[in-house]
């Protein structure tokens, strides 16, 4: 693929979600991870109804450590493995307050060693908190960039996410990273992608097969 198709791409999409930002409520670096721990395998839009309250309740890694897990957990219980998340965060707040005077600590790898942080959170906190250019992976970006050629299908999501670093200059990586999203999100959907207005359909293998006409079949004589 050329720069030039690549640059058509990221304008296109530009063009139809100038505004692509991220979606999880948060009013701090703290409040941010937490949220993106408590988004994997879940929808923003239930993080975030969970996070209304939750975010009342517990400011500091010093609040999620006053109470026992079980608490905890009920708290986050509609989010999925909530379990295992209530456990992340307890542990999370421990290795603040015993390394980081309990605050996030702005390096990528700083913040991949912290409980239920994986690469895609890390990269979702430097580049939304702390400005740091990062193109996150997730599914909906994962989905699109092989979709539309940006990536190869069998492709792991590091190599997409190294594929999209080398295409896409550096200062664009956190837009794109939310631009690529929106499209997953609300357009380019799993499911029932909107191919028939896409104006990237020249561009996408899957939707020049999705809007092929099926064959007709051909009658059945009876001799």
């Amino acid at each position: 693929m050329t720069q030039k198709q690549v640059r058509h791409i990221l304008d296109t999409i530009g063009e139809l979600f100038p505004d692509a930002h991220c979606e999880l409520h948060h009013s701090n670096p703290f409040e941010l991870t937490i949220a993106v721990l408590l988004s994997a395998q879940c929808t923003d839009e239930t993080v975030n109804k969970v996070t209304q309250s939750l975010f009342q309740k517990y400011k500091r890694p010093e609040d999620y450590l006053a109470v026992p897990l079980e608490e905890l957990e009920q708290d986050i219980r509609r989010i999925g493995l909530f379990r295992n998340k209530a456990s992340n965060i307890q542990k999370l707040c421990q290795l603040l307050l015993d390394k980081y005077e309990g605050q996030i600590p702005e390096k990528h790898e700083q913040l991949v060693e912290l409980p239920g942080v994986g690469r895609k959170t890390a990269n979702v906190v430097v580049s939304n908190a702390f400005g740091v250019p990062a193109i996150a992976v997730d599914t909906h970006v994962e989905r699109v960039s092989k979709r539309l050629g940006l990536a190869d299908p069998d492709d792991s999501v590091l190599e997409v996410e190294k594929k999209l670093m080398k295409k896409v200059p550096r200062e664009e990586w956190t837009q794109t990273h939310h631009r690529l999203i929106f499209f997953g999100r609300y357009h380019c959907k799993a499911q029932s992608p909107r191919c028939e207005v896409c104006p990237l359909l020249d561009k996408c293998r899957e939707g020049k097969k999705r809007m092929k006409p099926s064959k007709p079949r051909k009658a059945i004589t009876n001799n």
